[in-house]
């Protein structure tokens, strides 16, 4: 009799980008940063003014994991007084839409229920 050989190996999840959906999930902010970036609200300040309950700090730290991950960018105008404004970079767009879908999945479940 033969010994079967081993066709498939046991699959880790990815160390990056599960860490990832975990950390930006983990963050009650980060989907509410996604929405006002979509909607042209780029400014940190026009930021904490948009949405009740976030402060300063709490969007800071935010805007800095996101940024770490590469699903947004900085960007800094060289001018007086200095204006800083994010946008969210090539890959952070294909995060975005992962995160739809998985928002989409969650309604079907939610609606099974």
């Amino acid at each position: 009799m033969r010994s079967k050989e081993k066709i498939f190996s046991r699959r880790l999840a990815p160390e990056r980008s599960a860490r990832m959906v975990e950390t930006i999930y983990g963050c009650k902010w980060s989907l509410t940063v996604y929405r006002l970036l979509a909607n042209d609200i780029n400014r940190p300040g026009e930021m904490v003014r948009s949405v009740e309950g976030l402060t300063t700090k709490v969007l800071n730290e935010c805007l800095r994991k996101n940024i770490e991950f590469g699903i947004i960018e900085r960007v800094a105008f060289n001018e007086v007084p200095p204006r800083v404004e994010y946008v969210i970079t090539p890959f952070g767009q294909k995060f975005v839409r992962i995160l739809d879908e998985l928002e989409k999945l969650q309604d079907e479940i939610t609606s099974d229920i």
